[in-house]
C-alpha cells in the first residue's frame, strides 16, 4: 500500500485477506474512511492498481502461481464504530449529566469550620 502513488488512495486499511486453496485468487478486504464518495474512488482506484499490487506480491511469493487480487470493502469497522456511537448515545439519554451544581464549594460552610 505504501507504494502506491496514486492519491485517490488513502485512509485505506488492510483489515484481512483470504487465499483461495489452489492460491489463484485473493480477496484483500480494506477498511477505508471517509464519505461515501471518497471510499468509492479509493475503490476504484484500489481495483485499478491490483495488477501492480499483483507484481509486487510476486517479487515476494516463492509460488508458482500468483493470486488475482481483488479487493473488497470491509464495512466491519465502520458498522462497529456506528455501533458503538450508538449505544453511548443511547446511554447518555438514560443517564444524562447531572446539572452544574449552583452552589460553590467555597460558598458552601465546611463542617470542621468553627
Amino acid at each position: 500500500m505504501f507504494e502506491l502513488r496514486d492519491p485517490r488512495v488513502k485512509m485505506v486499511t488492510v483489515t484481512r485477506a483470504e487465499v483461495s486453496g489452489d492460491m489463484q485468487h485473493a480477496k484483500v478486504y480494506v477498511s477505508i474512511m471517509g464519505t461515501e464518495g471518497q471510499q468509492n474512488v479509493c475503490m476504484h482506484a484500489l481495483q485499478r492498481a491490483a495488477g501492480f499490487v499483483q507484481s509486487k506480491l510476486g517479487e515476494r511469493m516463492r509460488s508458482r502461481f500468483i493470486p488475482a487480487i481483488q479487493f473488497v470493502q470491509d464495512k466491519g469497522v465502520k458498522n462497529a464504530i456506528e455501533v458503538a456511537r450508538l449505544i453511548h448515545e443511547a446511554l447518555a439519554k438514560d443517564n444524562p449529566k447531572p446539572e452544574v451544581e449552583e452552589a460553590v464549594a467555597g460558598d458552601s460552610p465546611r463542617e470542621d469550620s468553627p
